[in-house]
C-alpha cells in the first residue's frame, strides 16, 4: 500500500535530505540542477532516483558549454514501496545521497557496499 504524501511534503523531504548533505560536499557539486518528478519514464517504473550527465571524474579539459547533469528524485515508486512517512523521508534521504555520490563518480556497486545502494 503507497503512502499518502503530498507533493509539497514529498518536495520538503527531497529539501530536508539535501540540507543534511554536508555543505563541503554542496559546494562542490558543479553543474548540475536536483529535481522530482513523479514517475520516471522508461521500463525502469520502480526507480527512486536517477543520475544524468558527466560525473566530476570523467569530465576533462574539453568539458563546458553544456545543459546541467540531472538528479531526479521519483515521487511515486518511493510512496508505493515505503509502509509509513518517515520510511518515505528516509528513503528519500537515501536516494538523494546515492544519486549525489554518482556525480562524483562512485559507482553503483561501491554504494551497495557502503550501504547507500
Amino acid at each position: 500500500m503507497a503512502v499518502d504524501m503530498g507533493e509539497a511534503e514529498f518536495e520538503a523531504a527531497v529539501s530536508d535530505a539535501l540540507d543534511a548533505v554536508p555543505q563541503e560536499l554542496m559546494a562542490m557539486l558543479d553543474n548540475v540542477v536536483i529535481l522530482v518528478e513523479e514517475e520516471p519514464e522508461g521500463p525502469e517504473k520502480e526507480l527512486l532516483g536517477l543520475y544524468q550527465g558527466t560525473a566530476l571524474t570523467d569530465r576533462g579539459w574539453e568539458y563546458g558549454g553544456v545543459l546541467p547533469d540531472t538528479i531526479t528524485i521519483y515521487r511515486g515508486p518511493t510512496l508505493r514501496m515505503c509502509a509509513s512517512e518517515e520510511e518515505v523521508v528516509d528513503e528519500v534521504a537515501v536516494t538523494v545521497v546515492h544519486e549525489i555520490a554518482h556525480h562524483f563518480g562512485i559507482e553503483e556497486a561501491r554504494l551497495h557496499e557502503l550501504g547507500w545502494g
